[in-house]
């Protein structure tokens, strides 16, 4: 009676055998991931930047646990001083109207209401634009791309697709605020279930492009050499 052939995967695997495995892994991220042209080699630590650079505790739903976090992308600060600005006027609006004439005829106590009802509806928005900022995150991985969109508290959608299925990735980047501040748009063309996952307003466009062809260029060279997981 023939014996049946033996597969090896994450979960036969011996303890060891995977430690020393990942860690070899890590290596190779860190060496190709070196490039003397990348100026961000430190390791991110401010959990509200917007380029994490190998980003301490981040963390997401369908994470593997032998999958590294490279890059956590958010849009560029700077896309938020629109409704910082809005907020700013909308608190400065009560203190003017407080000098129309005509705001004398109205009670005390029904003034006191509206400026608090006020000041509740400028939070909420001020709370509801920030989430907005700081949940909906691009996500690089060692094996993967995560687009991270939340549409509010209750729903959210998640699209991700393997490094082996993108096809293309396109930078656009234009416009005289955006070339100063340096952001812009990298639009990845798979063929996954998702066809497009697009980084929009992200900083550094340029680099995290050089980050995915290198990854790129990594997972074609792992096929190659028989690595691939």
């Amino acid at each position: 009676m023939g014996c049946m052939p033996e597969v090896y995967n994450s979960h036969t695997k011996p303890k060891k055998s995977i430690i020393k495995e990942q860690k070899v892994r890590e290596k190779r991220l860190d060496a190709i991931l070196s490039d003397k042209s990348l100026e961000f080699k430190k390791k991110s630590k401010n959990p509200l930047t917007a380029f994490g650079y190998f980003p301490r505790k981040a963390d997401f739903e369908t994470k593997d646990k032998e999958e590294h976090v490279i890059l956590l992308l958010r849009k560029h600060p700077i896309t938020n001083a629109r409704w910082i600005i809005a907020s700013l006027i909308l608190i400065m609006l009560p203190t003017v109207i407080l000098f129309l004439p005509t705001i004398n005829a109205i009670p005390e106590r029904f003034m006191v209401v509206g400026i608090l009802g006020w000041y509740m509806f400028i939070l909420a928005y001020i709370i509801e634009n920030f989430l907005s900022w700081f949940f909906n995150v691009n996500i690089i991985t060692d094996e993967r791309i995560v687009d991270i969109d939340f549409h509010n508290l209750v729903y959210k959608e998640i699209s991700d697709a393997k490094l082996d299925r993108i096809q293309d990735v396109t930078l656009q980047m234009g416009g005289a605020i955006r070339l100063f501040f340096n952001f812009g748009d990298v639009i990845v063309q798979t063929a996954a279930e998702t066809p497009n996952i697009d980084f929009h307003a992200i900083p550094n466009p340029d680099k995290v492009v050089k980050i995915l062809q290198d990854l790129l260029l990594e997972e074609e060279q792992e096929k190659l050499d028989g690595r691939v997981r």
